[in-house]
């Protein structure tokens, strides 16, 4: 007898007083009350772009102190660990207070730059898929479940619309401030 797939509870959009302020600039650019469906249709829009670029075009900056694109590719997949880390322990009630993490030190020890970016495109579908999957899994009261993280208060509802708006917001500056700029071969 096949297994019927289970019902996936869909969350509703975040209130602000379920996340810092902070967040407003990642929440507010996801427009989805789905977001289980937009973190997939951001996996395929992502890996359509990354697949469509260069070794050459991973290891380009646009200005100078700004990270390359295979590092912003890293920093995405990074935080979306960290982000989606968060979630689960909060969701599954444990209250330990989080703590941050400092973007600009991760980027540094990553090695991204010694990596491909195709390595690093697989990399980001692989941790996405995770993603999915953990907030796929989440029951009503686990998605309202709040918990403190860098010093804040927070859902995990919100963390999974963090993890979609921080992808988009990385995606459109690859697309408006490095894509443009490659220079042409």
């Amino acid at each position: 007898m096949p297994v019927m797939p289970s019902k996936i509870v869909m969350p509703g959009r975040p209130q602000p007083s379920e996340y810092a302020p902070y967040y407003e600039k990642y929440i507010s650019l996801v427009t989805a009350t789905d977001i289980v469906s937009a973190l997939e249709a951001q996996r395929l829009l992502t890996s359509q772009l990354l697949g469509a670029r260069s070794e050459r075009e991973g290891n380009f900056r646009y200005a100078p102190g700004k990270w390359t694109v295979k590092e912003v590719v890293g920093h995405m997949n990074d935080a979306e660990r960290v982000f989606s880390y968060r979630a689960l322990r909060i969701a599954r009630g444990d209250k330990t207070p989080l703590p941050g993490f400092e973007q600009d030190d991760y980027v540094k020890t990553a090695g991204s730059n010694e990596r491909s970016l195709a390595d690093l495109a697989e990399e980001f579908v692989m941790i996405r898929n995770a993603s999915i999957a953990l907030f796929r899994a989440f029951s009503a009261d686990a998605w309202i479940q709040t918990g403190t993280a860098s010093g804040n208060p927070i859902t995990a509802r919100a963390l999974a619309y963090i993890v979609a708006g921080h992808e988009l917001h990385h995606r459109r500056i690859l697309e408006e401030k490095y894509l443009p700029a490659i220079p042409r071969a």
